[in-house]
C-alpha cells in the first residue's frame, strides 16, 4: 500500500464532502458540483482510475449520508472519474482527462441519473434532463482542474513526468 497515494485520496475525499456544504447547483432532483469534478479530474491525473473512481464513490457516500447528495451523485461521479483515469493513461494528457471527465459526467453520467431518478426515485423528467446541468458542472470543475494543473501549484505532488510540463 502506497501511504503517499492514500494520503492524497483522502484529503481529495475530505475536499469533496467538505465542499458540498459550500459549493453546488441546484438542478432539479439533482445537485451539482463542480468541486467533485475537479477533484475527479486531479485524482485520475495524480492518482490513477481507480483510485479516482474510489475517491468518487467516498465522496458519494458521504455527501449522501450528509444529505448534500443525491443517489444520482454516484453514476455522474463514477463514470467521469473513471474515464478521465483511463483518458489520463491512454494519452498522458491533462486535456484528455479533462474530456473524458466532461463526457464521462456530462453525457454518460447525465443519462446514467435519468435512469436512477425514472427506476428508483419515479422521476418522470426526460431522457436529457439531466445532462444539461451535469454539463455546465462538469465543464466547470475541470477547468478549474486543468488551471490548477497547468499552474504548476500541484507540482511537489504530480507525477514526474507531467509536474515537468506544467512548470513550462
Amino acid at each position: 500500500m502506497n501511504i503517499h497515494k492514500l494520503t492524497l485520496a483522502a484529503l481529495l475525499v475530505a475536499i469533496g464532502a467538505l465542499s458540498a456544504h459550500i459549493v453546488y447547483i441546484p438542478a432539479g432532483a439533482s445537485k451539482c458540483f463542480p468541486v467533485q469534478h475537479a477533484i475527479n479530474v486531479l485524482c485520475a491525473v495524480i492518482l490513477g482510475p481507480k483510485e479516482a473512481v474510489s475517491v468518487a464513490f467516498v465522496i458519494s457516500c458521504l455527501r449522501n449520508m450528509a444529505g448534500t447528495g443525491s443517489l444520482l451523485a454516484f453514476p455522474g461521479s463514477m463514470i467521469g472519474a473513471l474515464l478521465a483515469g483511463l483518458a489520463y493513461r491512454r494519452f498522458n494528457s491533462t486535456g484528455a482527462a479533462m474530456a473524458g471527465e466532461i463526457f464521462g459526467t456530462g453525457i454518460l453520467g447525465g443519462l446514467a441519473a435519468w435512469v436512477i431518478a425514472w427506476a428508483i426515485l419515479g422521476s418522470k423528467a426526460a431522457a436529457w434532463f439531466f445532462v444539461p446541468p451535469f454539463l455546465i458542472s462538469t465543464v466547470g470543475g475541470s477547468i478549474i482542474a486543468g488551471l490548477l494543473i497547468k499552474s504548476g501549484v500541484l507540482s511537489h505532488i504530480m507525477p514526474t513526468q507531467l509536474s515537468s510540463k506544467a512548470g513550462k
